[in-house]
């Protein structure tokens, strides 16, 4: 595979989008060795869900698109980054607030530090903000599927 890979797509702030960043992010790492349905593409469908829908329900309409962008550096390193131009950082809220909603970003955190990652948050030049993860590549080893015969 080549020392860096990058793919990038721009999305409406619109629900429907969330799907869409999903099989973006999904069908682009397929392309680049990790197979649909593994753990570790499943964890990752889940943490872009999670920006995504942030992307979309947190920015109050100021953020018109978000954009999702994705690095792997020499088969080590896979990052992943979803930016809006919204300015406001995420913040905690309340326990009785998160009742029905407000843990996304917990578990975008856990899931990141369960799989050996980091998580991120920074302002971009243009006033808004990236959310980003970077973990460590791990492409599932392919079964083995040699035919042993044997005499009787």
């Amino acid at each position: 595979m080549a020392d860096h890979l990058e793919a990038s797509v721009t999305l409406p702030s619109d629900p429907a989008s969330v799907a869409a960043a999903r099989a973006y992010v999904v069908g682009t790492l397929a392309e680049w060795g990790l197979p649909a349905g593994t753990e570790v593409s499943d964890t990752i469908r889940l943490i872009i869900s999670e920006l995504a829908t942030n992307a979309v329900q947190h920015t109050f309409g100021q953020s018109p698109t978000f954009t999702v962008d994705l690095a792997l550096d020499r088969d080590e390193r896979l990052r992943i980054g979803v930016t809006d131009s919204h300015p406001r950082f995420p913040r905690r809220l309340p326990a009785a607030v998160q009742q029905d909603n407000g843990r996304g970003l917990v578990i975008i955190r856990w899931l990141t530090a369960e799989c050996g990652g980091r998580f991120r948050i920074r302002p971009t030049r243009e006033g808004g903000k990236t959310i980003s993860i970077e973990l460590p590549w791990a492409i599932p080893a392919q079964p083995v599927t040699t035919a042993v015969q044997r005499e009787p």
